[in-house]
């Protein structure tokens, strides 16, 4: 069995799921698979060209499935609740999923990088996986998730008047 911690993420409504934290928790139970710990639903702004803010999550999942497979997985499960592969990049999207760790380390395919490459700068994906596994440590740096996780919140400014989203 392997454990993997997945990163959600939705910034768009689906006709019948409705809003992206609405999304979120209907892909966790379209998973299909042991979740061991999730976290809560966070919002975000996005990434590049796109308006509407994000819904992130994560869990912590437990399969069989070596990463091929389960990367396959969750993109079959994009693209079943609408995720377009084409057009421009970062744009306005249903549900995007990534790997962003498992319990085999470093994985290294033409489609698949684990750990992700660029978690470690994006405080939208470390605070979900934080909650899901504050003490895993990443095997490129050797840092916890909790302790990446201080180092990108302290690059950010606090501003007076910032409320959480």
């Amino acid at each position: 069995m392997h454990r993997y911690l997945i990163a959600l993420g939705s910034n768009q409504r689906h006709p019948r799921y409705g809003a992206p934290h609405q999304i979120l928790v209907a892909a966790i139970e379209a998973l299909d698979m042991s979740v061991l710990a999730r976290s809560v639903v966070r919002h975000s702004r996005p990434i590049g060209p796109s308006l509407r803010i994000y819904a992130n999550a994560a869990v912590l999942v437990e399969t069989k499935m070596a990463p091929p497979d389960l990367l396959d997985h969750i993109k079959a499960l994009e693209a079943s609740f609408g995720r377009r592969t084409h057009g421009q990049r970062w744009r306005a999207r249903v549900l995007d999923l990534d790997i962003i760790l498992w319990t085999g380390g470093l994985w290294a395919s033409q489609d698949l990088a684990i750990p992700h490459v660029e978690f470690r700068n994006r405080a939208f994906v470390l605070a979900p996986i934080v909650d899901c596994a504050p003490t895993w440590r990443d095997p490129i740096s050797g840092f916890t998730l909790k302790h990446l996780k201080a180092r990108v919140d302290r690059r950010v400014p606090v501003v007076k008047g910032n409320r959480p989203w």
